[in-house]
C-alpha cells in the first residue's frame, strides 16, 4: 500500500452529516460569535439573513468534530505499507475559508474532505504535510463552507 492509497488521494470522503438546531446554534454563538442574528430569532428575522443561521465558526468547528470522528472511524484500517502506520499529527494551519452560504436552524449539512497531496518536510525528517481540501453542502447540495487544510503526518 502506497501513501497515496492510504490517504485515498483524490478520493471525497464523506464525513458525515449533522442538522443544525436553533437551541445549539444559540449556544455555540453566546460562546463564541454573539453576533444578534446567531443569538436572537427576532433579530435575524430583521437582518440580512432573514432568519436564525448558524456562526461560520460553528459551522468550521462541527466540520473537524466529523473530519476527527471519520479518522478514529478508519483508525482500523489496514496498513501494509512501508515502515510504521502513518500518524496524524497537528495542523499547521488553513487558507481560502469561505462560508459561501448561511446555515439555518434546520438546515442538514454533510460535510466533505478530499486529500489533494502530501510532501515530505525537509525541516522535521520522517514527517509528511498532507493537504485537503474541505467542504460541507447543505441537503440540496449546495456549497455552505469550503477551505484548504494542511495536517502533519508522521510517516517515513
Amino acid at each position: 500500500m502506497t501513501l497515496d492509497e492510504y490517504f485515498r488521494l483524490g478520493e471525497t470522503i464523506v464525513l458525515g452529516s449533522h442538522t443544525f438546531g436553533a437551541e445549539e446554534i444559540k449556544a455555540f454563538a453566546r460562546k463564541f460569535d454573539p453576533q444578534p442574528f446567531h443569538v436572537d430569532e427576532e433579530a435575524a428575522r430583521d437582518s440580512v439573513f432573514g432568519r436564525l443561521c448558524a456562526s461560520g465558526w460553528h459551522t468550521a468547528a462541527m466540520w473537524m468534530r466529523y473530519n476527527l470522528k471519520a479518522r478514529e472511524d478508519n483508525a482500523g484500517r489496514p496498513w501494509n505499507g512501508p515502515g510504521p502506520r502513518p500518524e496524524f499529527g497537528p495542523s499547521p494551519g488553513f487558507r481560502n475559508l469561505k462560508w459561501l452560504k448561511p446555515v439555518y436552524a434546520g438546515d442538514t449539512i454533510t460535510f466533505t474532505r478530499r486529500a489533494l497531496a502530501h510532501r515530505t518536510l525537509a525541516s522535521r525528517p520522517g514527517w509528511r504535510i498532507l493537504t485537503i481540501q474541505c467542504g460541507a453542502r447543505d441537503g440540496a447540495g449546495t456549497p455552505v463552507l469550503e477551505f484548504e487544510s494542511s495536517v502533519l503526518v508522521k510517516a517515513g
